[in-house]
């Protein structure tokens, strides 16, 4: 039966995990194929066309290799560069794709000011712009291009990722709840919810972090419930899959999500 495949998870790397611990939540009896394009990372760092084009034939395998029911681009870099692409590929295919969740914040928000940490690729392309230009009147958002911190949070590099935050977060300038001061931070890529600690650490309790796992997630179940594809009773299984290190990956799961 169709309600039975699975439904596929990619991103560049370990990201996409954050994703997927929302996607497990809201949806415990369904199956997952996870793929991490790891030897190709990081995106965000890499042109749109080669991003473009991995996203394509990533959706191809998971399509012909696993039967998957639904997508999951589970990386900002890659929906902004390819999500239309795959819908106009797939047409049949329930396609969600993930983005900073800047209408969450500007919703959050008192003081009016929102600092969005993303990468530079997230940053700079057509999509983001378009969700940016459509908020302009609700809030005034702080863009940081934080190069390197995705890779540092790959390879588990406390002291790396500590520094880079750090230097992030003085970047957007100035945190707080008093007029004019930013008291809301987008973390606009999946692998930075695996540092909310360290952001949480640096920023104070008074600052508020936003995410895109659980939105994702609803959505995810919204196409899915629409197409009657939905598996309440489904096992709950997850299989990996990697073009760089497994063992990395294995890691990573257990870290994270206790897998």
């Amino acid at each position: 039966m169709d309600r039975d495949r699975p439904i596929g998870v990619f991103d560049s790397g370990v990201g996409g995990l954050s994703i997927l611990r929302a996607l497990r939540a809201e949806l415990p009896g369904e199956d997952f194929v996870y793929f991490s394009d790891a030897g190709h990372a990081p995106y965000g760092e890499k042109g749109e066309e080669f991003v473009s084009n991995r996203s394509l034939a990533i959706a191809v395998d998971l399509l012909e290799q696993h039967r998957i029911k639904g997508l999951v681009i589970a990386c900002n870099t890659a929906t902004a560069a390819a999500v239309h692409l795959v819908r106009a590929r797939h047409t049949h295919l329930p396609v969600v794709g993930v983005e900073p969740a800047l209408k969450p914040a500007a919703a959050l928000t008192r003081t009016g000011h929102v600092a969005v940490l993303a990468t530079r690729g997230t940053l700079s392309s057509a999509k983001f712009k378009a969700l940016q230009e459509s908020l302009k009147d609700q809030a005034e958002f702080v863009l940081v291009p934080c190069d390197g911190l995705a890779a540092a949070i790959e390879a588990h590099d406390e002291p790396r990722i500590r520094e880079l935050c750090r230097r992030y977060t003085r970047e957007a300038c100035c945190f707080g709840t008093g007029p004019g001061e930013i008291d809301t931070l987008v973390m606009g890529c999946t692998h930075y919810p695996f540092a909310a600690d360290v952001f949480r650490e640096l920023l104070g309790p008074d600052v508020q972090l936003v995410e895109t796992g659980q939105p994702v997630a609803r959505q995810t179940r919204r196409l899915l419930e629409a197409q009657d594809l939905l598996n309440p009773a489904g096992s709950g299984r997850v299989q990996w899959h990697t073009t760089g290190s497994a063992q990395e990956l294995q890691q990573a799961a257990s870290r994270w999500l206790g897998l």
